[in-house]
């Protein structure tokens, strides 16, 4: 009897510390975040903006550029007008660059439509800068963005 009740305390003890018997409440099943990038949502007086994995990729000159996907989920097209890192305007790849709805704006990568640069930016990999984004219709977004290497899964990235 004392071998089954060790068993089943070992057992007890063992869920409870990997939360496998939390299930769809255990702390990995909530997990948001999954990349270094950073995510935000403007839904607001029609809006409907999504920006997903969100970081900046330090290049050897100085500048950095823009790791995103951003998707306009409203009926109304969205325009992404300008970006900003720290204190430096970005280079986008148009002037304003049109959202329409569920089409994603992708920077950087094999399936980028858009791009988007910051000369002078100086900032480490390893470092976070604040990054503001300005649509048209949902207004102003600020994330705090990773700074990462040109180099792994990020050594394509170029300005």
């Amino acid at each position: 009897m004392r071998k089954y009740s060790v068993t089943a305390l070992s057992l007890a003890i063992a869920l409870s510390i990997t939360g496998c018997a939390a299930g769809a409440n255990s702390p990995t099943a909530n997990t948001k975040q999954v990349t270094d990038g950073v995510e935000a949502k403007i839904v607001d007086h029609g809006s409907d903006v999504t920006v997903t994995g969100l970081l900046l990729v330090a290049q050897p000159d100085g500048s950095a550029v823009l790791v995103a996907t951003m998707v306009n989920a409203a009926a109304e097209q969205e325009d992404l007008l300008a970006i900003a890192a720290g204190q430096v305007m970005g280079t986008l790849s148009e002037t304003s660059l049109p959202m329409l709805q569920n089409q994603p704006l992708r920077f950087s990568g094999d399936t980028a439509n858009a791009k988007a640069f910051f000369i002078g930016l100086n900032i480490l990999p390893g470092n976070r800068v604040p990054v503001k984004i300005f649509f048209s219709r949902a207004g102003e977004m600020t994330l705090d963005a990773l700074v990462v290497e040109q180099s792994g899964i990020y050594s394509g990235v170029v300005a």
